[in-house]
């Protein structure tokens, strides 16, 4: 049986694009998501670390903390996208959007392969 692509929740999809630029840390994640969302989008730690942790469950998303030398009592953790994550959403016409309903809250959100929507 064929696995079916998931739709990006929300939160989600703002990481990946607070990402596109580049490696950041969670905190800073936190800072791109409302600088891109022209402040709407506020997204609190518990949302954010457990939105890191299901990416980097499904693969969309790696930890980079360990690749670059940083200082000894910096405690960041930081993260980037995978490199077919990043093929994937520099091709946006490649993106499958799936309508939603008035259930749903209308809209469409890109399914992106391997994501799920926990």
């Amino acid at each position: 049986m064929t696995r079916r692509a998931k739709p990006l929740p929300s939160a989600s999809l703002h990481i990946v694009l607070a990402l596109l630029d580049g490696e950041l840390h969670g905190f800073a994640l936190a800072g791109r998501v409302a600088e891109l969302s022209d402040g709407t989008v506020r997204m609190g730690p518990g949302t954010r670390y457990g939105t890191l942790k299901r990416l980097a469950d499904d693969g969309l998303i790696e930890e980079t903390t360990d690749r670059v030398a940083r200082g000894d009592n910096e405690r960041r953790r930081y993260y980037q996208l995978t490199a077919d994550l990043r093929a994937l959403a520099v091709t946006p016409a490649r993106w499958r959007c799936r309508p939603r309903g008035p259930r749903d809250g209308g809209g469409s959100s890109p399914a992106l392969p391997g994501s799920s929507s926990r």
